[in-house]
Order: structure tokens, then sequence, then C-alpha cells
């Protein structure tokens, strides 16, 4: 895997990032706690007040991770 796209998240983290391409009225988990880790990352940012995935964080999300992987398996 491209070391460039291959973070260690946790599972919340990777649900967080999928629940961020929605727009926030759709949006029915709370993205509130660990938002500040994506946003470091460089996988989220703010934009009018709301938290939403950034190009980074889709390539990060359409590559996944081996953890993830890992974890459904």
């Amino acid at each position: 895997m491209d070391a460039e796209f291959d973070f260690d998240l946790s599972l919340d983290q990777w649900e967080m990032l999928r629940a961020l391409r929605l727009p926030p009225h759709q949006r029915r988990a709370n993205i509130r706690p660990g938002l500040e880790r994506l946003i470091t990352l460089g996988l989220a940012t703010w934009m009018a007040e709301s938290p939403v995935i950034t190009a980074t964080g889709r390539k990060v999300l359409i590559r996944g991770s081996a953890k993830l992987m890992d974890l459904r398996a």
C-alpha cells in the first residue's frame, strides 16, 4: 500500500471519515469526537462552520487501509 495514503485510523475514525462525505443535514452520526485528529492529519477541514472531507481524505477513504481490511476480515 502507498505509504502516502496509509493512515493508522481507528474504526470509529474511518466511520467519521465516511460520514463526512454526506452533507451536514444528512449525517446521522456525531462526528465531533475525534474530528481534531482527522483535521490534524489533513483528512478533514472546516468549511462554512461545518466539517468536510478533504481531497486527501477522499483518497484515503477510497484506498482504504491495511488495518481496516484486517478489521473487516
